[in-house]
């Protein structure tokens, strides 16, 4: 659990967009977006956490949890947006990797490469989550390096910090949009709920341990951005990373790393929802989706996903898809947390957690 969800939290916005977000709104600024973002998170996290130690979950993560708490209807209306806020959340890791990919050969066509990225990922996820999930393990290596390298600068601190942006490129609430989905991995471990020995303890630990960790590194990541570098080339240089690390190929294969295994993990993650919501005839087209293959892979999903994946890849761009991702996301997060707050305030006989939290945090969330 703690795994995929600190590869898919550290992934393309971490690299190529938090130098913007304090550029615009400054030190301050950009800590309060991403204090925010994490009490959001943090406030689901918590919910989550409290309701999947009152029911058994199956496969499909959030949509499992809600359907079972508040009936299939409710789950499936919840889990549409969240398998698509999934399906393009992959396509935003893949279009980081691709930025980062023409660092390195610029003269490559950014939609061949952005292509024949997604089709490795569809080969491996198709393979199986097993095979993917061995990955993981060294691609989290790589990317803690790139960052103690980014944090080992030899550059001198500047004269004078910005703590309050100007918001010269966007308004508070649109950096907000685009920064958003660097907080939204935590649902890459719940999204393997129907993969875990045991998801009860599995999923609140993981969960919690991530938002933790990750919080102190965005955190970290902009205070040296912005000691370290001006606002104006942290809002028009994406890769500053790389040419203020103390050696820059690391973070190349951290933006690479990062982007891959994120994408990876939301690959993984959404046609496991879409499965889901087939298995409970909750879809057109669902005796199709919740086909499983032999050793239990939703490979049928896997196609469908993939072709989503590929029209996401040729019609958009990463900051309109983070955008939209943010919403769909929000309602998921928002959905859940209403879900344990009515549960709660009803003071529902069913409903009896062993991990307890009050009611004021999904009230929050």
């Amino acid at each position: 659990m703690f795994t995929p969800d600190v590869l898919t939290i550290l992934g393309v916005i971490m690299f190529l967009r938090l130098g913007w977000v304090v550029g615009n709104a400054g030190l301050l600024g950009a800590i309060l977006i991403i204090v925010l973002a994490k009490i959001i998170t943090i406030c689901t996290g918590l919910s989550m956490s409290s309701i999947t130690t009152n029911i058994k979950i199956g496969a499909g993560g959030p949509y499992s949890i809600i359907a079972k708490s508040l009936g299939l209807e409710a789950g499936g209306s919840i889990g549409i947006p969240f398998y698509f806020s999934q399906s393009l959340s992959a396509a935003l890791y893949i279009i980081g990797f691709t930025e980062g990919w023409l660092m390195i050969f610029p003269e490559h066509n950014s939609v061949l490469v952005s292509l024949i990225t997604a089709a490795v990922l569809f080969i491996i996820s198709y393979s199986g989550a097993k095979h993917a999930i061995r990955v993981q393990y060294i691609i989290f290596a790589i990317i803690i390096l790139s960052v103690l390298s980014f944090f080992l600068t030899p550059s001198a601190p500047i004269d004078n910090v910005t703590l309050i942006g100007e918001f010269e490129d966007a308004d508070f609430w649109h950096v907000f949009a685009i920064f958003f989905p660097a907080v939204t991995g935590i649902m890459a471990g719940a999204n393997l709920s129907g993969d875990l020995k045991n998801p009860r303890k599995s999923i609140p630990k993981g969960t919690l341990s991530a938002i933790g960790f990750t919080l102190l590194i965005y955190i970290l990541m902009a205070v040296f951005s912005a000691t370290y570098i001006s606002t104006d080339e942290l809002r028009t240089n994406q890769m500053y990373m790389v040419d203020y690390a103390i050696w820059g190929p690391l973070v190349i294969m951290g933006i690479l790393a990062a982007t891959f295994s994120s994408a990876l993990g939301s690959l993984i993650g959404a046609p496991r929802i879409l499965q889901a919501l087939a298995n409970q005839q909750t879809i057109p087209l669902s005796n199709i989706f919740e086909k499983l293959s032999p050793n239990h892979e939703p490979r049928n999903a896997i196609i469908f996903t993939g072709g989503i994946i590929v029209v996401s890849l040729i019609l958009g761009d990463l900051n309109a898809l983070a955008t939209l991702i943010t919403l769909f996301f929000l309602i998921t997060y928002g959905t859940l947390n209403l879900v344990v707050f009515i549960q709660q305030s009803m003071k529902i006989i069913s409903f009896r957690p062993t991990f307890k939290i009050s009611r004021i945090i999904p009230f929050i969330g």
